[in-house]
Order: structure tokens, then sequence, then C-alpha cells
């Protein structure tokens, strides 16, 4: 790692006397609420003039970072191995004092061990972000999730989640930030999107223009909901098609599971899994309704808002982020999570009062990318300002 932060150092952003660099660190770049947040916050420091840097293991969003002016840096920074963290710690901070690093902003857990202590170590803020609700299934869990509680500032994507940190962590409420994942209103514009592209993704799926489809979009495991999904489908009008798009992820027993749960329904030619979907604005516009039937609670909901910015009518788990981002009855509809026969109900029907137009206005007035961007940037001003005090 050493090694390739120094031959990266000279490529690092050009920056103006009052800008300042900002690190950010996870464990990859692939597909995620997570990693596009973190690209749309490098575009954003970007275009106000600061230095964007990223470390993470790679993946398919790093042309996209780097395309918009950021400096990536390809390292295993995620690694859980406690033998390979003082070497880690180390890289780190010949990262930070190669590039001028003002802030450390870590997004995940086990990069975010070796992140703290480089910044400490080098005298820079440490900035979190708590994107999750996560699990405390084993003996020293909660130690090892308490990383992402310990920044100078706390971002946390819902009020949902601020609580579960003040709750579990005794984390001040005056370190904590809200600031909910945005949505990029240009990208998620329903005049955007061509005919032809929601034709595309009709063909990849294998649904015909007039079956009603249900979009299930999130990555296959087994918290996302996808085996409630599937038994509600069979509790739908036969030309209904379920579209689980999103990547196993390698969960190949947990896809097996789902066909197997569809066979013994006598739905399996009504289940789609396309895997991976590219074009997220066509997937919507191809869809008739948008579940997110989460059994655990979402920290956020980012498709579930990006749905309604679309102005699909989305029936959401009535748990976690979701209660801040559906409104009731408005703009989708709340179930009691796991019950499929609740889903099926609320897939059916769309009230006549649903307007389509305004659900994207809510969107537009409080989960946009710019919003996201705008508070994040300030959030970095903040703990710049309370280190130099």
């Amino acid at each position: 790692m050493v090694d390739v932060l120094r031959a990266h150092a000279t490529a690092s952003c050009v920056t103006k006397p009052s800008s300042y660099n900002v690190l950010q660190v996870l464990p990859a770049l692939e597909a995620g609420g997570v990693e596009r947040t973190t690209v749309e916050v490098s575009e954003a420091l970007i275009a106000d003039g600061h230095g964007a840097f990223v470390v993470s293991g790679g993946g398919r969003l790093v042309n996209k970072l780097t395309k918009a002016g950021a400096t990536h840096f390809t390292a295993n920074v995620g690694s859980k191995r406690l033998l390979s963290l003082p070497w880690r710690i180390a890289a780190l901070r010949k990262l930070i004092v190669l590039n001028k690093i003002d802030v450390v902003h870590a997004r995940s857990r086990a990069p975010a061990w070796a992140a703290w202590r480089a910044a400490m170590a080098e005298g820079v803020p440490f900035v979190t972000t708590y994107h999750g609700i996560y699990n405390e299934g084993f003996l020293g869990k909660r130690r090892y999730n308490s990383i992402m509680a310990r920044g100078d500032l706390v971002i946390a994507n819902s009020r949902f989640t601020a609580d579960h940190v003040m709750a579990t962590h005794k984390t001040p409420e005056d370190r904590i930030r809200v600031i909910p994942r945005g949505v990029d209103m240009a990208l998620f514009d329903p005049k955007a999107v061509s005919r032809g592209r929601v034709e595309a993704v009709w063909n990849k799926w294998n649904v015909k223009p007039d079956d009603r489809v249900i979009l299930l979009p999130a990555r296959l495991t087994r918290w996302k909901g996808q085996t409630v999904a599937i038994r509600a489908l069979a509790r739908l009008p036969d030309d209904t098609v379920l579209v689980c798009a999103g990547d196993p992820q390698g969960r190949d027993a947990y896809v097996a599971e789902l066909r197997a749960l569809a066979n013994s329904l006598g739905v399996a030619e009504r289940l789609r899994l396309p895997g991976h979907e590219i074009d997220m604005p066509a997937a919507f516009m191809a869809a008739d309704r948008v579940t997110t039937p989460s059994t655990d609670p979402e920290a956020f909901g980012r498709t579930a808002a990006e749905a309604q910015a679309m102005g699909r009518w989305v029936v959401a788990s009535n748990h976690g982020g979701a209660v801040d981002v559906v409104d009731n009855e408005v703009t989708g509809r709340l179930v009691a999570p796991g019950d499929s026969d609740a889903l099926a109900r609320a897939l059916l029907g769309v009230p006549g009062t649903y307007d389509p137009i305004a659900a994207r206005e809510r969107i537009a007035d409080r989960f946009s990318k710019q919003a996201l961007q705008s508070a994040t940037l300030q959030v970095y001003r903040e703990a710049i300002q309370q280190q130099s005090r």
C-alpha cells in the first residue's frame, strides 16, 4: 500500500490557498449507497475548489470518481486482520502527509479503525458517517461498531440512525449531524428517460409492456425482503411480474433459495433476477410499482426516495428511515415488516389522490443530492474550525 500511495502522490488535486483537502476512506467503490455518496461528495468538493481524495479497494465507480477530478488510491484498507492494522495506519499517515489532508472521513467500520488512528497521529479532524444499523451478534461487536460514533463529528443518514447512535454509543447529540442521502434530481427525472431506454430494460427483464411490473431494487441479501416479496407475488394477479434487481454479491445459495421458493409457490415464471441494474432511472420508469420490503430497518432508504423522484408509488416496510422517506398514503404505503399479505394488498392499487409531481417535489425539497453535498461540505468546514480552536 505504501508504494501505491507514493506513486499517486504527484496526482494530487490542485487546490487554492483557501481550500481544503478531504480523504474519504471505504472498503470498495462498487455500486451501493455508500459508494455513490462518496462520489457525489467528491464531485461537490472539486466543484467548490477543494481537494477530493478517496482510498478504497477499487470497483466499478472508480472511473466515475476520477473523471470528476478526484484522486483515487487502491489499497486493501477494508481488511479486518488485526496483524495488518499497524501497516494500514502507517500507510494512511503517509497519504495524509503527502497530500496535505485536512479532514479524514471514514465511511465503513474496518477501514475506520486505521483511519481514526492515522488522523489522530497526524492531528487532523476525523469525521464518520453512520450509514447503517449494524448488528451486534457476538461479544465485542458493539465496540467494533463504535468506531463509527467516534468521529469529531458524526454524520447520520436519518433521524432514525441519529437516535440509534445516541442510544447505543452514548454519543452527544451536539456531535451528530443528520444528512439524508441525496437523490440526483437531474438523473432521476422522468422527462430525461426515453422510451428506448425503458424498452431496453423491459427486454433485459424479459417482460412485456402490458405486464404489471413490481420492482424491488436492492442487492440480493435476506434482510432486503426478497422472500417476503415473492410470497406477496403469489397473492397478486397472474399478469404481475416481480423483478428483484440487485447484485447477489456471491450469495449463490440465497439466489437458489429464492428460485426454489418461487417454484414452490407456483410463481417461478413471474420472478425475474436480472442482477445489477445500471440504468436505474429507466428501471423505475419500467415498473408500475416499487417496493422496499426490508425485514430489518433501513437506515435511510435511498431507492425509495429515487423511486418517488421518478413519480413511482412506493410500498415500504414501516420502520427505520423509510418512515421519513415515504409519506404514508400520500407518496406510498408503509406496511408491517415481513407481512407478505399486507404487502400484496398495498401493491394492488394506488389512491386516486396520488400526485406523482408532488411526490417528486417533496423529494427535491428534502432529499436532493445538492442538499447532501452542501451539508457535508459544511461539516468539513466545521470540523476544521473546531480543530483550529
